[in-house]
């Protein structure tokens, strides 16, 4: 072979290669996907919406490890009779059980401590930890019968936000981006904020993009005087010196792009551009000094005060009617394997009146009706006590066969309370749903067919739902 022949084919890599092909044969489309401006000018992908969307957007309330469905929605009177007793085997059914308690010599029954009433119309049971939530149940439509497949924290809220319990999916909001775009060109189609402290760690990896353009990740707002990080100019760098340095670096990147075809310096030049334009809106998004007292009554004193989740829920409002498509809160350290009555009544503290206000916000303004927002966490908990119980006091663990969420707005059927458990809390009786179920349910409020959202990688279709998930119609108004 002739040694400049040669050469030249060793420098072609695959990358390049494959870069090149696909620059000369998708450019169009890779800029349909990639420019901001473009996505919100076509709504995401051509030919999304599938279908007349009930709702434009998402706020997604996660509730990081795993809210108790006993001591929050799901009342279960035959505990009272059988506080104390064995759990019986028939309940169990040979399900398994985490490393945490699979060991005990004793599993018996633990009562609620939290007393249930009815409220609303509706006559949807809550527990006294969530009075402000108690006032809204009309609002709200509750599924009881939820399932998923993990066992442990971080595969089981891996799950619940890329729908694959294994790290390197696109979590769901990114999915959104993708393929829905965001209304607003000066704000990120996808925002995640986290509150609270303790608990199991959250990574960045539940707000990114997998294997999608990485323009589709979430930005994290954080608290502090910087909301996003590296957004502010440098002491002594003006926005005229900013303008013109990503100006010229927006033209070196083109020069690459266009030796090379890597779609990722397209996402990077739209990234950089977004992050100019963010430079003004976000501090007028995040400036609530002019927010009336009315707002800080229904929301809560907490709100006044970045990093709180009363705060991020206030924020969430501001984002969505601002267009921004799915805003993601994280509230850490649901996860109450002891002292379960003490941290329950400190994480309702720290949530319930900030959620009911959201809700109230939202319906006040109009936004409810076409802004869908979920609560919930990766799994429920255990009728069982973990470790030593007393008559204030106990632990439950782990338990993916059946807890509770609720939804809200976006064509959801209010004030429905969905599903059904045993008598202990513990198996689903009556229609059963799954994480890809959930997932199916939500696209489709969106307009969206989820098996028809697809991203081909590594020679394969993926989507949100994997191979599996139905839309549970029952559920929508």
């Amino acid at each position: 072979m002739n040694l400049d022949l040669r050469h030249a084919a060793l420098q072609m890599t695959r990358r390049t290669f494959l870069g090149r092909t696909s620059a000369a044969m998708g450019g169009l489309a890779l800029a349909s996907l990639i420019d901001p401006k473009v996505l919100r000018a076509a709504g995401g992908l051509p030919g999304l919406p599938h279908a007349q969307p009930k709702a434009k957007r998402v706020i997604y309330l996660f509730q990081s490890g795993g809210p108790p469905q006993h001591d929050t929605f799901d009342y279960k009177p035959h505990l009272d009779k059988v506080h104390g007793q064995e759990t019986p085997a028939s309940v169990f059914n040979g399900q398994r059980l985490t490393g945490m308690t699979a060991g005990q010599s004793s599993f018996p029954v633990a009562r609620s401590t939290f007393s249930f009433k009815q409220h609303g119309k509706c006559g949807a049971w809550v527990s006294d930890a969530m009075p402000h939530l108690a006032k809204i149940v009309d609002d709200l439509c509750f599924v009881k019968s939820m399932h998923t497949a993990a066992i442990n924290h971080d595969p089981a809220v891996t799950f619940a936000q890329t729908g694959f319990q294994i790290a390197g999916r696109p979590s769901i909001g990114a999915w959104m981006s993708y393929g829905l775009g965001s209304e607003n060109e000066n704000l990120p189609a996808f925002v995640a904020m986290l509150s609270g402290t303790g608990g199991q760690p959250l990574y960045d990896r539940l707000w990114g993009s997998g294997f999608l353009p990485s323009v589709h990740q979430g930005v994290r707002f954080r608290s502090g005087k910087d909301p996003v990080l590296f957004l502010n100019n440098p002491d002594g760098f003006s926005a005229s010196l900013r303008r013109k340095t990503l100006d010229h670096l927006g033209a070196l990147n083109r020069l690459r792009h266009d030796a090379v075809g890597d779609p990722e310096i397209e996402a990077r030049i739209a990234q950089y551009e977004m992050a100019y334009r963010m430079q003004s809106s976000v501090p007028d998004l995040t400036d609530i000094s002019k927010e009336p007292e009315s707002t800080f009554a229904l929301y809560g004193e907490d709100a006044r005060k970045p990093g709180t989740y009363a705060y991020n829920a206030l924020i969430a409002r501001r984002l969505s009617e601002r267009g921004v498509r799915f805003v993601q809160l994280f509230h850490r350290d649901w996860d109450a394997h002891g002292g379960l009555p003490a941290l329950l009544r400190s994480r309702c503290k720290e949530t319930d009146q900030a959620t009911a206000g959201l809700i109230t916000d939202l319906k006040q303004r109009g936004l409810l009706d076409d802004t869908l927002v979920i609560w919930g966490g990766e799994f429920g908990r255990t009728v069982y006590c973990q470790g030593d119980m007393t008559a204030k006091s106990y632990g439950r663990d782990h338990h993916p066969r059946c807890f509770t969420m609720w939804m809200a707005g976006g064509g959801f059927k209010p004030g429905l309370s969905y599903g059904a458990t045993d008598d202990y809390g513990y198996n689903i009786t009556e229609n059963p749903v799954s994480v890809h179920d959930l997932h199916a349910t939500l696209l489709n409020q969106l307009g969206v067919n989820h098996e028809r959202m697809t991203y081909r990688f590594q020679g394969r279709d993926y989507r949100l739902t994997d191979i599996e998930g139905k839309v549970v119609k029952a559920l929508l108004a």
